[in-house]
């Protein structure tokens, strides 16, 4: 029975596509597969295998399951970029895209989109699975007249398939297309993004563990072993996607009203760019075990040294070279606005895939705001409920 937490993610892959206009804008988005994916594909290919054992032989029964759960797995791959790059040719970043049997999860800040963006994709959503369902079915007619039953099996269950998951989205429960849709009228009552997602992912957390016991109970009282185990799939799937949604959730409201100016460490020491390696992987790397350090003059700050770029130097050599040599110039540097908020500045952490960024108040840099402090924060407002 599911917990409402996502459990461990498999990573699929990153998917590159090239920028121009609508689905084809460059776009590196990280795919995750969800594990209750490898439970789905092996039970349609169960139920598949059961149908029609009087006309055709186990091996091509196995292939006709297999070969319906791949066509089904691929056509919610599809039906989800497809959303993911409404959402990008209408200017709203998606990073991350987790992969369920029912669809995907995905989370955008609220800085990025508005109430009627959310609310076109949603119904995007919703109308791409009547369509897919449609067309599945349409193609099942037409195996039908030309007299070919394996095509005309396959799709008809491809069908059958898409037409419940289309019904299921239309149940307001985040992440659900009916869900989303109803995100995107309460932020324009509320005018909070957040914490309706918050309300709704709970309302899908327990819709799932409905299906779930329901589902449970099928197989239990009844023996109706593969409509029950579809029904504890498809709940396991939503309260693991909902638990993944909420906490996403609580960790944006846990950063909301705060900046770069407010995460800062105001009292971090710089580094001189005469410094040499030896010296301060003495009196810093190895006391302190810090790894970013921001190199400025009596002038003006001139960029940063990381870790690894003190360890491309030989150790023979640490004595005799200045961090001036190795740093990264300052030009190059992509350093954060004291007023940037904290949501921001988490997203550019993720897509420049850092951990540490200078923030810099009117072009001087004024001390640097770490990826840990923005997580410990999140995670104790969160735990407070503020």
């Amino acid at each position: 029975m599911p917990s409402g937490d996502s459990g461990q993610l498999v990573v699929f892959g990153e998917w590159p596509v090239r920028r121009r206009a609508g689905l084809s804008q460059i776009f590196r988005v990280k795919v995750r597969l969800h594990y209750t994916w490898w439970v789905g594909l092996a039970l349609i290919t169960a139920i598949v295998v059961t149908q029609y054992p009087e006309i055709f032989a186990i091996w091509q029964r196995i292939a006709f399951g297999l070969a319906t759960s791949v066509l089904l797995f691929v056509t919610v791959s599809i039906r989800q970029l497809a959303l993911v790059g409404l959402a990008l040719s209408r200017g709203i970043p998606v990073r991350r895209l987790t992969l369920y049997v029912f669809g995907g999860v995905y989370t955008i800040s609220a800085e990025s989109t508005q109430p009627v963006l959310e609310r076109l994709i949603a119904v995007a959503g919703l109308v791409t699975n009547l369509i897919i369902a449609v067309v599945f079915y349409g193609i099942y007619i037409g195996f039908v007249v030309a007299g070919s039953e394996v095509a005309a099996g396959l799709t008809q269950w491809l069908g059958f398939i898409y037409f419940m998951l289309a019904l299921f989205h239309f149940i307001p429960a985040f992440p659900l297309d009916g869900g989303r849709l109803l995100t995107s009228y309460l932020w324009s009552v509320t005018d909070n993004y957040y914490r309706p997602i918050r309300i709704l992912s709970w309302v899908g957390w327990a819709i799932g563990l409905i299906f779930a016991g329901g589902g449970i109970s099928l197989i239990v009282l009844s023996r109706q072993w593969f409509v029950g185990l579809v029904l504890t799939l498809v709940g396991w799937a939503l309260a693991s996607g909902a638990g993944l949604s909420r906490r996403q959730a609580e960790f944006y409201v846990g950063l909301e009203g705060f900046n770069a100016g407010h995460m800062v460490n105001k009292e971090y020491r710089f580094i001189t760019p005469g410094l040499n390696i030896r010296d301060l992987v003495r009196s810093r790397v190895l006391v302190t075990g810090e790894r970013y350090f921001v190199v400025k003059d009596s002038a003006k700050w001139q960029g940063v040294v990381t870790l690894r770029r003190l360890k491309s130097v030989p150790r023979r050599l640490w004595a005799s070279t200045t961090v001036g040599q190795v740093m990264i110039p300052a030009p190059r540097v992509r350093a954060a606005r004291a007023e940037q908020s904290a949501i921001s500045l988490l997203e550019q952490m993720d897509d420049l895939r850092v951990s540490e960024l200078p923030v810099l108040d009117k072009d001087e840099v004024v001390g640097v705001v770490t990826r840990d402090s923005l997580l410990r924060l999140a995670r104790t407002r969160s735990e407070l409920g503020v």
